[in-house]
C-alpha cells in the first residue's frame, strides 16, 4: 500500500485493525451491517476525496480566505470549498457517525475518525465547518425537543444545513461563567435572545441552507456564573410549519476576523436580538447550559486533538518526500573522496533524527488518537463497569490528547520546515502554510494551560479516589503484561519506573493541596500535562512494539542484521513493521528521558512563580 503524500494509510490501519482490532465492533447489533471491507472502503474513499477535491481546495483558500460583506453581513467562503464540500456531503461523510434514523452512516467512533483524518490533513479550515455541523446535530438529537427535530437532524447530518458553537464573548472569554447574552421568556414557550459572541468558527457562511446556532445564555432572573446558564438552539433562518426556510431569524454577523492561518474559516462576531426580535429554543432544562453544552466542548476537543496529528501527520510526509528527493550534500561515509556523488538529504543523519522524530511522534499521537476513540466507542456499547472505565479513560486522555497533539503540532511543522530549508520558510512549499494553520490548535476550544487545568484538577486530584488515573494505570499495566517475553525489557522497564515516579508525583502535589498550596499546584499543571503526554505517547508506543515484532518475525524469519536488512529492501509489509519498531524504539529509547525532566521539574519546590509580582514584569508602558 502506497503512502498517501498527507497520510501514512498504512500505519492508520495498523493502529485500527491490528493494535485495536476495531473490527470486533461488527460483533454488536448496532454494527452488525459491517464488516472490514467497508470500512476499508469507507477511508479508501475519505483518502481520494481529501487528496484530490479538498487539498486543492486548501491552496486556494489560503489565497483567497473567508470574504466578509459590511452591506449583506454575509460571508463567502473561496468556490473550491463549494465544490469539495458538495462531493463531501454526496460521499456521506458529513455523517459518518450520525445515527442512520437521520441518514448517518452510523460508523463507530473510530473508523470515523480514522476518514476525518485525511480530511483535516488536507485542509482543517474545510474540515471544521463538516465537524462543527456534526457537534451541533448531536446535541440537537440528545437534548433537544422541539418543533421540527427531526428535520432539522436530517438537515444537518446530509450537510444541508451547518452547525457553531456559541460561547465567547468579548468580556468573557475563557472565563463563559460572566457571559452577557440573555434571554428573555416569551408567552409561548419561546426565548428572546440578546447578546453578542466572538471567535465563533462558521457562524456565517454561503455552504449552507440554514446554520443551527446552540448559544449560550443566562434567562433573565437566574444567578450569576456558570450554574445560571441555559444553551438555546438559534436558527439563521426560522422554519415555518410545514418544514420549508422562512424568515431570517435576527441574528447578525458583524465582521470577521482576519488571522495567522486557516483563513477560509470564517471566525465570525455575531449579534443576537439587536432588533429584538431574535427566536431561541430552550435546549433540556433551565440552568444546564454548561452540562450540555460540555458534551460538544469534550467532542470539539477530541476533533481539535486530531486536526493536530493531521497537521503533523501533512508536515511530516511533506518532509520525507522533500528529503528523498532534496540533493544536497555528500553521503557522510564518502566525505573523504572527492569524486563522490552529492546524495539525498534523507541520508545525512541528522535528516534522519529529524524524520525519526517526527515519525515518532505522529506515530504516537495517531495511536493515543484512535484509542481515545476506540474507549469512546467502548463507552456506548458496553454495560457496567466496563463502561465506567471506558467512560473515565476517554475523559483523562482528552486533555492530554488535545494538549499533546497541538502542542507538539507547532514543533512538528517547525522541524519540517527545518528540513526543507530555506524553501521551507518560503509560500513555494506547504510547510509553510501549515505552520500558520497549526497555531490556532493550542489556543481554540480551551487553550492548553486550561487543558492541563483540566487534567490537574478535574480528572486527577479531585477526581474521587483518583479513579480516572486509576484506570489509566490499569490499563497501562495490561500493556506491560503483554509485551512481557516479546519486548526487550530495556524498553519495558523505563515506563514501569516513570508509572512509580509519576505517583510519587501526584502524591506530591495532594500534599500540596492538603495543606492548601494551590498556587504551585495550578503553576506546575502544564508541566505535569506534558509529563502525561510523553508517557502517553511512549505507553502507546510499548503497545506498537508488541505488536509489530512477531510481525516482523513472522515475515523475515527471525532475521537480524544484515539479512535484515535485505529483506526489509525486498518486502515493504517487513520495511513498515522495521520502522514501527525503530519509531517506537526511538521514542523509549530517546525521547521519553525528558520525562523524568518535567517531574523533577514540578517536585523541585522552587517557588518563584508563587513569589512573582505584577511589578516584577517591567518593560512595556502602562495602558
Amino acid at each position: 500500500m502506497a503512502l498517501n503524500p498527507l497520510v501514512d494509510t498504512r500505519h492508520s490501519r495498523f493502529v485500527l485493525f491490528e493494535m485495536l482490532d476495531s473490527v470486533k465492533f461488527t460483533e454488536q447489533e448496532k454494527y452488525s451491517d459491517f464488516d472490514r471491507e467497508i470500512f476499508e472502503s469507507v477511508l479508501d474513499l475519505a483518502e481520494q476525496i481529501a487528496f484530490n477535491r479538498v487539498y486543492p481546495a486548501n491552496i486556494e483558500g489560503d489565497k483567497i480566505g473567508a470574504v466578509y460583506d459590511p452591506q449583506s453581513k454575509g460571508v463567502t467562503v473561496p468556490e473550491g470549498y463549494k465544490s469539495a464540500m458538495e462531493v463531501f456531503n454526496e460521499a456521506g461523510f458529513s455523517g459518518l457517525c450520525s445515527d442512520p434514523q437521520w441518514g448517518g452512516m452510523g460508523l463507530p467512533s473510530v473508523v470515523s475518525r480514522a476518514a476525518l483524518e485525511y480530511f483535516f490533513s488536507a485542509s482543517v479550515a474545510f474540515t471544521i465547518y463538516a465537524t462543527l455541523a456534526n457537534g451541533a446535530a448531536h446535541l440537537v438529537k440528545n437534548f433537544y425537543e422541539g418543533e421540527h427535530k427531526d428535520l432539522i437532524l436530517e438537515k444537518m447530518v446530509s450537510g444541508e444545513w451547518g452547525g457553531t458553537m456559541c460561547l465567547t464573548e468579548p468580556e468573557a472569554g475563557s472565563d463563559v461563567g460572566a457571559l452577557k447574552t440573555k434571554a428573555v421568556k416569551q408567552h409561548d414557550g419561546t426565548y428572546r435572545i440578546f447578546g453578542q459572541k466572538i471567535f465563533i468558527s462558521a457562524g456565517e457562511n454561503d455552504l449552507y441552507e440554514n446554520i443551527i446556532h446552540p448559544v449560550l445564555a443566562r434567562i433573565e432572573g437566574d444567578p450569576a456564573g456558570t450554574k445560571g446558564i441555559s444553551i438555546f438552539l438559534v436558527p439563521k433562518y426560522l422554519i415555518n410549519p410545514d418544514g420549508s426556510i422562512g424568515a431570517k431569524n435576527d441574528v447578525v454577523c458583524s465582521g470577521i476576523e482576519h488571522k495567522m492561518g486557516i483563513k477560509a474559516s470564517a471566525t465570525c462576531s455575531l449579534s443576537f436580538g439587536d432588533e429584538g426580535n431574535c427566536a431561541g429554543y430552550l435546549m433540556g432544562r433551565e440552568r444546564m447550559g454548561m452540562k450540555i453544552m460540555f458534551q460538544m466542548m469534550n467532542d470539539a476537543r477530541l476533533d481539535v486533538a486530531l486536526q493536530g496529528l493531521a497537521v503533523s501527520s501533512s508536515a511530516y510526509m511533506h518532509a520525507v518526500k522533500y528529503a528523498k528527493n532534496r540533493v544536497q550534500g555528500k553521503n557522510i561515509l564518502e566525505l573523504t573522496d572527492p569524486d563522490a556523488p552529492s546524495t539525498e538529504i534523507i541520508n545525512h543523519p541528522d535528516v534522519k533524527r529529524m524524520l525519526l522524530w517526527m515519525k515518532s511522534h505522529v506515530e504516537a499521537m495517531r495511536m493515543l488518537m484512535f484509542y481515545a476513540f476506540y474507549n469512546d466507542d467502548l463507552a456506548r456499547i458496553e454495560e457496567g463497569e466496563s463502561a465506567r472505565e471506558a467512560r473515565a479513560l476517554l475523559e483523562f486522555l482528552i486533555p492530554i490528547c488535545k494538549s499533546g497533539n497541538t502542542d507538539n503540532a507547532w514543533l512538528i511543522v517547525s522541524e519540517a520546515i527545518q528540513v526543507h530549508g530555506g524553501y521551507g520558510y518560503c509560500g513555494d512549499y506547504p510547510v509553510e502554510q501549515l505552520a500558520r494553520d497549526s497555531k490556532i490548535l493550542s489556543i481554540y476550544e480551551g487553550t492548553n494551560g486550561i487543558q492541563a487545568m483540566d487534567l490537574m484538577m478535574r480528572k486527577l486530584l479531585m477526581n474521587p479516589d483518583m479513579y480516572n488515573y486509576a484506570v489509566y494505570k490499569k490499563r497501562f499495566y495490561e500493556t506491560v503484561e503483554s509485551a512481557e517475553g516479546i519486548v526487550d525489557k530495556k524498553y519495558i522497564e523505563p515506563l514501569v519506573k516513570g508509572i512509580e515516579q509519576m505517583d510519587d508525583t501526584v502524591h506530591y502535589l495532594n500534599e500540596l493541596k492538603r495543606t492548601g498550596r494551590f498556587l504551585p499546584i495550578f503553576a506546575n499543571a502544564v508541566p505535569l500535562q506534558h509529563a502525561f503526554v510523553i508517557f502517553s505517547y511512549a505507553w502507546m508506543h510499548l503497545r506498537a512494539l508488541t505488536i509489530a515484532i512477531p510481525q516482523l518475525d513472522k515475515i523475515s524469519g527471525g532475521a537480524r542484521d544484515s539479512k535484515l536488512d535485505e529483506v526489509v529492501k525486498d518486502n515493504i509489509e517487513a520495511a513498515f513493521y522495521h520502522g514501527v519498531i525503530l519509531s517506537s524504539r526511538f521514542y523509549i529509547g530517546s525521547e521519553f528521558n525528558k520525562f523524568e525532566g518535567y517531574l523533577n521539574y514540578i517536585k523541585s519546590g522552587e517557588r518563584a512563580v508563587e513569589e512573582s509580582s505584577v511589578e516584577i514584569f517591567t518593560g512595556a508602558p502602562e495602558e
